[in-house]
C-alpha cells in the first residue's frame, strides 16, 4: 500500500504482487479533508480511513511519502503529523512501515527525481495497464510509492543496500574490529 499523506487530500494506492512478481492494480483513491475544519478532526479521518483500507486489504507493507522541504515551515510540520496517524493505523495492524522521498519515488518510477505529478501518473498508469482520471493525482502519487517500494525491494542491490546499520557492518566483519 502506498499513502500520499496530506491534511487536505491524501492519497491511497494498493498493488499486489503475484507469485511470478508480478504487480498489479488493486485499488486506489484519495480522502478529501478539505470540508474538515479542525486539524485534529483531520488526523482522526485520516487514522480511521488508512485503518479502514488495511482492514479490508491486508497490506504487508506500507510505503509513505516522507517529508520534505517546504519554504513555509508549517507545511512539513502537518504533513508529519498526517505521516504519523497514517503510520499508526498501519502498525496498529501489524503492518511494516517504510518512506521515501518524494524525489526517489519519482525516480524510481520516471527516472526523474524531479518528474511533474502528471509524468508520474501517465507512467504508472503504463506500468499497471490502467487508465486514471487526472484528479486523482494524489492517488497515482500514492500508486507510485507502493511501486517504488515493490522496485526497492525486488532489486538485486536491495539487500546490499539495506545494510547500513553500524551493527551489521560489525557483524558481519568482525575482522575488522580493532580492540
Amino acid at each position: 500500500m502506498g499513502i500520499d499523506p496530506g491534511t487536505n487530500i491524501l492519497g491511497f494506492g494498493i498493488v499486489r504482487v503475484d507469485a511470478a512478481g508480478k504487480p498489479s492494480f488493486v485499488d486506489m483513491g484519495v480522502v478529501d479533508l478539505r470540508k474538515i475544519d479542525s486539524p485534529y478532526d483531520k488526523l482522526e479521518v485520516i487514522h480511521e480511513k488508512v485503518g479502514a483500507l488495511c482492514d479490508l486489504h491486508h497490506p504487508d507493507d506500507l510505503a509513505i511519502e516522507s517529508p520534505f522541504y517546504a519554504k513555509n515551515a508549517q507545511v512539513p510540520f502537518k504533513l508529519g503529523r498526517a505521516q504519523g496517524a497514517a503510520m499508526i493505523a498501519g502498525l496498529s495492524r501489524g503492518v511494516q512501515i517504510y518512506e521515501y522521498a518524494p524525489r526517489k519515488a519519482k525516480m524510481a518510477i520516471c527516472g526523474n527525481g524531479a518528474a511533474s505529478k502528471e509524468q508520474v501518473s501517465l507512467i504508472v498508469q503504463r506500468t499497471l495497464g490502467i487508465k486514471i482520471a487526472n484528479k486523482y493525482l494524489d492517488a497515482t502519487d500514492a500508486l507510485a510509492l507502493a511501486m517504488c517500494h515493490f522496485y526497492q525491494l525486488s532489486s538485486p542491490l536491495a539487500s546490499a543496500s539495506a545494510s547500513t546499520s553500524w551493527e551489521k557492518f560489525v557483524a558481519s566483519n568482525p575482522e575488522r574490529i580493532k580492540k
